[in-house]
């Protein structure tokens, strides 16, 4: 098994980082069986030497606290234009694909979307996604959870996210997945493990070559194999 050595492991902001994230089923679980990227993350901190606390808050709150504290490391981050200059981009974690989704029956071609009410996780990637492709009326909640009550409850004509994560959401509230039309992906971006501004290009560097040995043995597809996202 691969194990950093002790300088590498005490090098930089990483030797006292902490991480934040939210529930964000079934990348992340706040309670229960971790999720594919709690696994993945956990296995990189542990080939990187370090042991880093992790706090569950809303998603808009993760940002603020790996934005303005020290030694903060956030995930699963979507690297966008607007996000570059905010965090250290630590090291790639996993390949998104966001998706609409709506009532059986509801669901129209995407031009005719752009005009109905869609509701997604406020502070994530999915706005700056929608907006470039035109959609206007975009219904902002504070979890995916609310996200698919605001659906059931007619506050929004659909919703729109990471397709797996949508998936997890309904069937955690025992929503059949023949009540629902899914689109076609309507983007793709990478969610990554980030950090506050004080890592630096050796704390990046260190945690890219945990992922290169997990990739290398195998490890990085044996998790997201085991959760079923390859």
């Amino acid at each position: 098994m691969f194990l950093a050595s002790p300088t590498l492991a005490l090098a930089g902001v990483a030797r006292k980082m902490r991480l934040v994230t939210s529930h964000l089923p079934s990348l992340v679980h706040e309670t229960g069986r971790p999720g594919a990227l709690q696994e993945l993350v956990s296995e990189l901190c542990k080939r990187a030497g370090v042991q880093p606390t992790t706090q569950f808050v809303p998603w808009p709150r993760a940002q603020f606290l790996a934005t303005t504290l020290p030694a903060t490391a956030i995930y699963p981050l979507t690297r966008l234009a607007e996000r570059e200059a905010k965090y250290r981009w630590l090291v790639p974690l996993y390949e998104e694909s966001y998706v609409l989704l709506a009532l059986r029956g509801k669901l129209m071609p995407v031009a005719e979307m752009k005009g109905k009410r869609i509701a997604l996780l406020r502070a994530g990637a999915q706005a700056t996604i929608l907006k470039a492709q035109g959609f206007t009326h975009l219904v902002e909640a504070s979890s995916i959870d609310e996200v698919h009550r605001f659906l059931l409850g007619g506050m929004a004509d659909a919703a729109f996210g990471e397709r797996r994560i949508i998936a997890a959401s309904l069937k955690s509230q025992g929503a059949s997945e023949g009540e629902f039309e899914v689109s076609a992906p309507l983007g793709s971006t990478t969610a990554w493990l980030a950090g506050s501004l004080d890592f630096d290009q050796e704390d990046a560097a260190l945690f890219q070559r945990a992922m290169d040995t997990m990739t290398a043995d195998g490890t990085q597809r044996r998790i997201l194999s085991k959760h079923k996202l390859i």
